[in-house]
């Protein structure tokens, strides 16, 4: 039996007689995908089976050949030359159906080959020698593009931590005189996450990270993306020693909010608030300060004018900040000043994900805690715009401890001003009068 190519030729035109369906051949086709084999393999079995496929199978967890059931004693891949010339010599008859001839595959790499270079990588930094490296990580590029078994490969064997050594090695010696090669390294780190315990500790060096700061003020667009996108793999690791080194570097905080502000790509957007959100969630010794630092570039009116309309993992970044800027003093003064922050927070809740609704919730409570005039004020305008029902909501639908706590409290605060306040749900905020 044959199977059709999927596609037939135009029949019945002009009264013709309908036109055979291209076929493939059976042994042309991989017996666990059913496709065409583009690399065809031959197991111990005597079995051939598409290279991905049967990679594919085996990383599943199964130890036996699909066709036999037969449990393997080696998975050697030996590759079956004289069947995949067959495979290209048909596609190149039936060019005129339109099919495609397949490239003959690269020969994958395999652990010692990967384990050289990066050893080379190594010495070349030690050696402060940059073109050296930089050809060496561009052949570690060149392999990952090539197959996604390559990028495995390369990433298994500790690529992630002789890249960042190299990049700590070139950092340590001269940022602006090894620019080139540290983004080359950057460029190849951004696709091995997540880094492995040697990448962190040479990437958390107070070298590197003054490297990465400098990415972000004097590189272009692809030199902060990969700058920023590494910064916060890097702090998602939640090192303290890592957010201490960072928030010592003098105007970190200015450049960060700045990002933001101009809206240079969605993706450093994105990453820069992530980096925010782990500086100033942490509780490393140095971290009210740097909130104090943070709020006086106008970060509470930046991320409050971001939740107006942004999507879900920016609402969850940027409404995770607020949350912890409503922790001191500082950041709630420059909330209860901004006529969007109690709309913003009571719109969030159950809008976005279980996580914005506990930011939301939580952010409410420390405003309204202390009794105050201020407080005050925000339970009167949370019932105006639906607070209560949102509330009594959460804790119908079920929620998380925190948040059932932090909404409980909420509703009992809220409780004695209902008399005489319309509750009443709104999404509108064009008739608000902002504070920025």
């Amino acid at each position: 039996m044959v199977l059709g190519w999927g596609r037939r030729k135009n029949s019945h035109r002009r009264g013709r007689k309908p036109e055979m369906e291209l076929v493939i051949p059976n042994h042309f086709r991989c017996p666990v995908s059913l496709d065409l084999m583009k690399d065809p393999v031959t197991l111990s079995t005597g079995i051939t089976y598409d290279r991905e496929s049967i990679e594919r199978w085996f990383e599943d967890g199964n130890y036996t050949c699909p066709v036999t059931n037969q449990i393997l004693r080696n998975f050697d891949l030996i590759p079956n030359h004289t069947l995949r010339i067959m495979i290209q010599d048909w596609c190149v008859d039936n060019k005129q159906h339109g099919v495609e001839r397949i490239p003959t595959p690269r020969i994958p790499i395999n652990p010692a080959e990967v384990s050289e270079v990066l050893l080379h990588i190594k010495a070349s930094a030690r050696r402060s020698d940059p073109f050296g490296c930089s050809e060496l990580v561009q052949k570690i590029k060149r392999w990952g593009e090539e197959s996604e078994r390559n990028k495995r490969c390369i990433v298994e064997n500790g690529a992630s931590g002789a890249l960042a050594s190299a990049f700590d090695a070139f950092a340590n010696d001269s940022v602006e005189t090894h620019a080139g090669v540290l983004e080359e390294i950057l460029s190849a780190l951004n696709w091995t996450f997540p880094l492995q315990l040697e990448a962190q500790k040479c990437l958390g060096s107070k070298a590197s990270l003054r490297c990465m700061v400098w990415f972000l003020k004097h590189q272009d667009l692809s030199g902060k993306h990969k700058a920023i996108v590494a910064l916060k793999e890097l702090l998602s690791f939640g090192d303290q020693q890592n957010l201490e080194a960072l928030a010592e570097i003098e105007g970190v905080n200015e450049l960060l909010v700045g990002l933001i502000n101009k809206g240079i790509s969605p993706t450093i957007t994105k990453a820069s608030l992530a980096v925010i959100l782990y500086m100033v969630s942490s509780s490393y010794p140095s971290c009210g300060k740097m909130k104090t630092a943070f709020i006086e570039t106008g970060l509470v009116s930046l991320v409050l004018e971001i939740l107006i309309d942004s999507e879900k993992s920016q609402s969850e970044k940027a409404l995770g900040i607020l949350d912890s800027l409503c922790t001191c003093e500082q950041g709630r003064e420059k909330a209860y000043g901004n006529a969007l922050t109690v709309p913003v927070l009571v719109k969030k809740i159950l809008r976005v994900s279980a996580l914005a609704t506990e930011y939301s919730v939580s952010a409410i409570w420390k405003l309204c805690k202390n009794g105050d005039d201020e407080g005050e004020r925000v339970l009167v305008e949370a019932l105006q715009v639906g607070a209560f029902q949102k509330l009594l909501l959460i804790l119908q639908v079920g929620c998380g401890d925190y948040t059932k706590e932090k909404a409980t409290e909420l509703l009992k605060l809220l409780n004695p001003y209902r008399a005489g306040l319309e509750c009443t749900e709104t999404a509108d905020f064009k008739n608000l009068k902002r504070s920025f």
